[in-house]
């Protein structure tokens, strides 16, 4: 598999997002078929393994950590801190965003302990908290680089004018945010600002949470507890709308010789060399479909016509709904 670089780090040009192994869309897969996942996705050349302290409130952090230890020099690990699950006094869990120096401090702690590891490669504030100043936040991140805890900073859903103000305090080696054909956002300015400032372009959602799969054709089938049911574009409305889509889009990645999926990923590596999308994935299948997108090429006249079917402008639904929508610092596109 071809690279990128990601910071310090050389890493494959696909990554692999861990969450869906433990946590969000429904009932997650067992261990055992976790085990499979990551070792298969390690076999097959991928070197960017991305998790949180969020993901299954730790689970997914104990997955990766027990898994790919003995092949720990073989990748480069990213994790996040700053959005994780606290215990109520009656017992549940819940998410609360807390960028608070000690708070990520401890973050950082508990994820080393879950990863069984003594450095996270890339750390990530996971959301911006925006009671602390960024500069604050990110400023108690560097000294667990210079602490030797971590090797490099990231973060998550934000804005250019975020990701300006925290690499004036320490280099910000990448910036995670939803990107797909059909999450434009990080085009309002995160990419040019990540291009101008040397920063990698972390795509999560790379595939629109399943769309641009072309698998889910009912979303009454999804999981009581899929986070799909609470985004507005998975209204049954709305989905309805999305899936006229679908025809000409297919009919595009007919015509590039690859999958849907497959011509989702190849759009995606297509917008700058500093751009690395990080599907996620249960499936053995699907993920050999996802790497193999890395040998597709795309002429620039279709990727002009695969923007003009699947964009802002053509999609039903925002990308969240109104709570999470005040969780994140992204850029919106005006009606």
């Amino acid at each position: 598999m071809h690279t990128r670089q990601l910071g310090p780090f050389s890493v494959s040009a696909i990554g692999l997002g861990c969450m869906n192994l433990s946590h969000a869309y429904g009932v997650p897969p067992s261990a055992e078929q976790g085990e499979r996942l990551l070792l298969a996705a390690l076999d097959a050349g991928v070197t960017l393994f991305d998790t949180a302290a969020l993901y299954g409130f730790g689970a997914n952090e104990q997955l990766v950590g027990r898994v790919l230890k003995p092949h720990r020099s073989a990748f480069t690990l990213a994790s996040k801190g700053g959005m994780a699950g606290v215990r109520g006094d009656d017992g549940t869990l819940r998410r609360v965003i807390d960028g608070r120096l000690a708070t990520l401090r401890r973050n950082c702690e508990d994820s080393l302990r879950n990863l069984q590891t003594e450095v996270i490669d890339l750390y990530y504030l996971h959301r911006w908290d925006k009671s602390v100043p960024i500069e604050d936040s990110v400023g108690e991140m560097s000294r667990l680089v210079e602490e030797g805890k971590v090797r490099a900073l990231g973060l998550s859903e934000v804005s250019a004018a975020t990701l300006r103000r925290a690499h004036a305090v320490h280099p910000i080696a990448a910036v995670q945010n939803e990107y797909s054909l059909w999450s434009r956002n990080t085009e309002i300015g995160v990419l040019d600002a990540c291009r101008e400032l040397g920063t990698a372009l972390v795509a999560f959602s790379p595939l629109a949470r399943g769309f641009l799969c072309d698998v889910l054709h009912d979303v009454s089938t999804l999981d009581a507890k899929d986070i799909r049911r609470a985004m507005p574009r998975f209204s049954p409305e709305n989905y309805a709308r999305n899936l006229a889509l679908l025809p000409a889009y297919k009919a595009l990645a007919k015509e590039a010789g690859c999958t849907p999926a497959q011509l989702a990923l190849a759009w995606l590596l297509s917008r700058g060399e500093h751009v690395i999308p990080i599907p996620g994935t249960t499936s053995l299948a699907h993920l050999n479909e996802d790497l193999q997108a890395e040998q597709v090429r795309l002429s620039p006249e279709l990727v002009a016509r695969v923007d003009a079917v699947i964009n802002q402008r053509t999609v039903s639904g925002a990308r969240y709904g109104a709570q999470s929508s005040t969780e994140v610092d992204t850029e919106v596109f005006e009606d």
